[in-house]
């Protein structure tokens, strides 16, 4: 296996350099790794934009995350914080939730979940110019309260600084407070009513708001129960698959790029087009290296990723770090069976042996040479091999000697 993979690498590393067996200068080098770089810069721009061609969860169910909010806060105002956060604060809003909804169908995949565009069209009904006014003087009204507080904090300092100074026998004429001792529990209780009016003004306008009949509606449509369930069972369910669609969707970009810069390079090796040879062997690497990476990303959070995981939590319970484990142990193995496909389907060089010979070219380097002869006078490799059974000369790397058929395969056997 190791020994496989060092040939593998020394393979991959020739052909990286070389053009017909000679290697590239520095400069031709560092040109090819620049377009390299660029090329592979766009390769994961494409894989970004196509990677977002289907909707993701969040587009299909964009009700999902508000209302999943809303069933979780314990808090007693919920209704009215939810009513807050579906009217903008700028009165002349046209804000439409239902058409952004829906826009997010253009040039993708998918459709917009049905109940959350009817949840759409409910908080539309509420963003109307009546309740944004009473939202605006709710704000207006909180910033006086909010004034009126930090009043009330600064004389309430001063009020403790006054009865120092009184302490040292410091003549008022001298303080620097601008509220006299005895003059602060009036500002204080005047500023106490005012914020007691204010809070029965919020209340009365909250109150008003919550009870408009678009609102009711719309909070009715909340609080069902039955819709909730379909849109998170719905959201869950995309969330599993969306990894999945995402590496379909990236592979149906990569794959035809690898056939082409593979049918590219062998095809130029077969012709001797050395330069050709050289950029579409790049261009190859440049295509699977991010697919490799979108295959490990798939492993970690894909529906074999879920999988994992569920079968670890239901054996194991909350001994989630084993999933690491199995990773560790997983991955290897991915990887080694692709070096395995790739040294045996791929870059078969027994398989590339038996065309060459047929085609009267040399096994090593593809270049058309002479019946019979021993060395390639392109690249200097010698053809043949000493059968282990009859003892004549047969080509190297083919299965079989075409003196006596004896099988090469186990010559040290």
């Amino acid at each position: 296996m190791f020994d496989r993979i060092r040939r593998f690498l020394s393979q991959f590393f020739h052909n990286s350099q070389t053009i017909n067996n000679e290697p590239v200068n520095k400069v031709s080098l560092i040109v090819i790794i620049l377009v390299d770089i660029f090329i592979l810069i766009n390769v994961f721009t494409g894989l970004d934009d196509i990677s977002r061609w289907h909707l993701s969860p969040y587009q299909a169910y964009p009700c999902y995350s508000e209302w999943d909010s809303y069933k979780k806060q314990p808090t007693i105002d919920k209704d009215y914080e939810i009513i807050k956060s579906s009217l903008p604060y700028n009165t002349t809003s046209q804000t439409k939730f239902k058409q952004n909804y829906q826009q997010e169908e253009l040039g993708h995949l998918g459709k917009v979940s049905e109940i959350c565009l009817n949840y759409g069209e409910a908080k539309d009904q509420l963003n109307n110019a009546e309740n944004r006014q009473t939202l605006i003087s709710i704000n207006q009204t909180q910033d006086n309260i909010n004034k009126l507080q930090k009043a009330n904090l600064t004389i309430r300092n001063q009020y403790d600084s006054t009865l120092l100074e009184k302490i040292a026998g410091q003549s008022s004429g001298n303080s620097i407070n601008q509220v006299a001792a005895e003059k602060a529990k009036q500002e204080l209780d005047k500023n106490n009513r005012k914020i007691s009016t204010f809070k029965q003004k919020i209340a009365n306008l909250q109150n008003q708001l919550v009870t408009k009949p678009e609102t009711i509606n719309f909070l009715s449509f909340l609080k069902d129960e039955t819709k909730f369930t379909e849109v998170k069972k719905g959201y869950e369910n995309a969330s599993f698959w969306y990894p999945s669609l995402q590496l379909i969707f990236q592979s149906i970009f990569l794959i035809p790029l690898i056939i082409i810069a593979l049918l590219a390079h062998q095809f130029s090796v077969k012709r001797g087009y050395g330069l050709i040879a050289l950029i579409s062997w790049h261009l190859l690497v440049i295509f699977l290296i991010p697919l490799i990476l979108k295959i490990f990303q798939f492993l970690q959070i894909g529906v074999i990723a879920e999988f994992i995981f569920n079968i670890i939590s239901q054996v194991f319970g909350s001994l989630l770090f084993l999933i690491s484990y199995v990773y560790i142990f997983l991955i290897p193995l991915v990887g080694f069976g692709l070096i395995k496909f790739l040294q045996t389907v791929v870059f078969n060089n027994k398989s590339q042996a038996t065309k060459r010979v047929q085609k009267s070219q040399c096994i090593n380097c593809a270049k058309t040479i002479k019946t019979h002869d021993a060395h390639c006078p392109h690249c200097g490799y010698y053809q043949y091999v000493e059968c282990h059974n009859c003892h004549n000369l047969t080509y190297k790397k083919l299965p079989y000697c075409y003196h006596c058929g004896a099988d090469q395969n186990h010559s040290h056997s």
